[in-house]
């Protein structure tokens, strides 16, 4: 059976990789993302210092939990009172309990559209004078903030990192497409820009394999790139993918 290529950080792909390995689904690990911090600037200095000025916080992937919390340490011996915080995808979720945060996620799906249909973004909405602050990679989620400024609310946006492409990305997806890779997880429209990018004149063969993507946003992005084999996992987190790769798993 053709392994399964698993695209995000190496050490979340060593997680999921065990537990595919459970079900007797091989794997290998490809990050298509390479995650480079983004240094501090005044303007973004200014934002964690006024974080009690905001109704809410919202944290779109467990790099910008990390990321924003370790900025939060530094000016804030406690999270201010009064904030909601809310989080994309349990992963996420997870890193902000952690830190002890009272963090809201949708039940019903883990996008953007699923996180706006909680009933506490329909209360926040409905605030005149509302101000949200968005922590986030560089260029990332731009219908979050489009929702919230078209209610009338106040975006502001805490870019932590920016997602570049491996160097070496290129010769890999060769080398495991030679050794006859014919899935892989893409979990961010950026990572399936990534993929077409470095599979070069490969893509006319490559956007046939098996494609799981965790939404439906992802799935179109997928489609109108030429893919024909998409699956939604309905979820970005292990277990949402474990549960899609094991119920439409790779044929030999």
């Amino acid at each position: 059976m053709s392994d399964v290529l698993l695209t995000r950080s190496e050490e979340d792909n060593r997680r999921l990789a065990a537990r595919l390995q459970q079900q007797g689904i091989a794997a290998r690990s490809l990050p298509l993302l390479q995650i480079e911090p983004q240094p501090e600037t005044p303007q973004q200095r200014s934002l964690i210092l006024e974080l009690d000025r905001y109704h809410a916080v919202m944290v779109v992937s467990p790099i910008a939990a990390r990321l924003g919390l370790e900025r939060l340490d530094q000016y804030w011996p406690q999270p201010p009172l009064g904030i909601e915080w809310f989080a994309v995808g349990g992963g996420t979720a997870a890193v902000l309990e952690e830190y002890g945060l009272p963090v809201q996620i949708p039940l019903d799906g883990q996008d953007s559209e699923a996180l706006l249909r909680l009933p506490a973004w329909q209360r926040l909405l409905g605030l005149p004078d509302l101000r949200v602050l968005i922590w986030r990679g560089e260029g990332g989620r731009e219908h979050l903030a489009g929702t919230i400024r078209r209610a009338g609310g106040r975006v502001d946006l805490l870019e932590l990192y920016r997602r570049a492409m491996p160097e070496a990305l290129a010769q890999q997806l060769a080398a495991a497409a030679t050794d006859g890779c014919r899935g892989i997880v893409i979990l961010s429209g950026q990572a399936l820009q990534h993929w077409q990018c470095a599979a070069g004149t490969a893509w006319e063969q490559q956007r046939h394999w098996r494609c799981w993507v965790p939404g439906e946003r992802v799935a179109t992005l997928a489609q109108q790139l030429g893919c024909t084999d998409v699956v939604s996992c309905q979820g970005a987190d292990d277990n949402s993918v474990l549960a899609a790769v094991a119920a439409h798993p790779l044929t030999p």
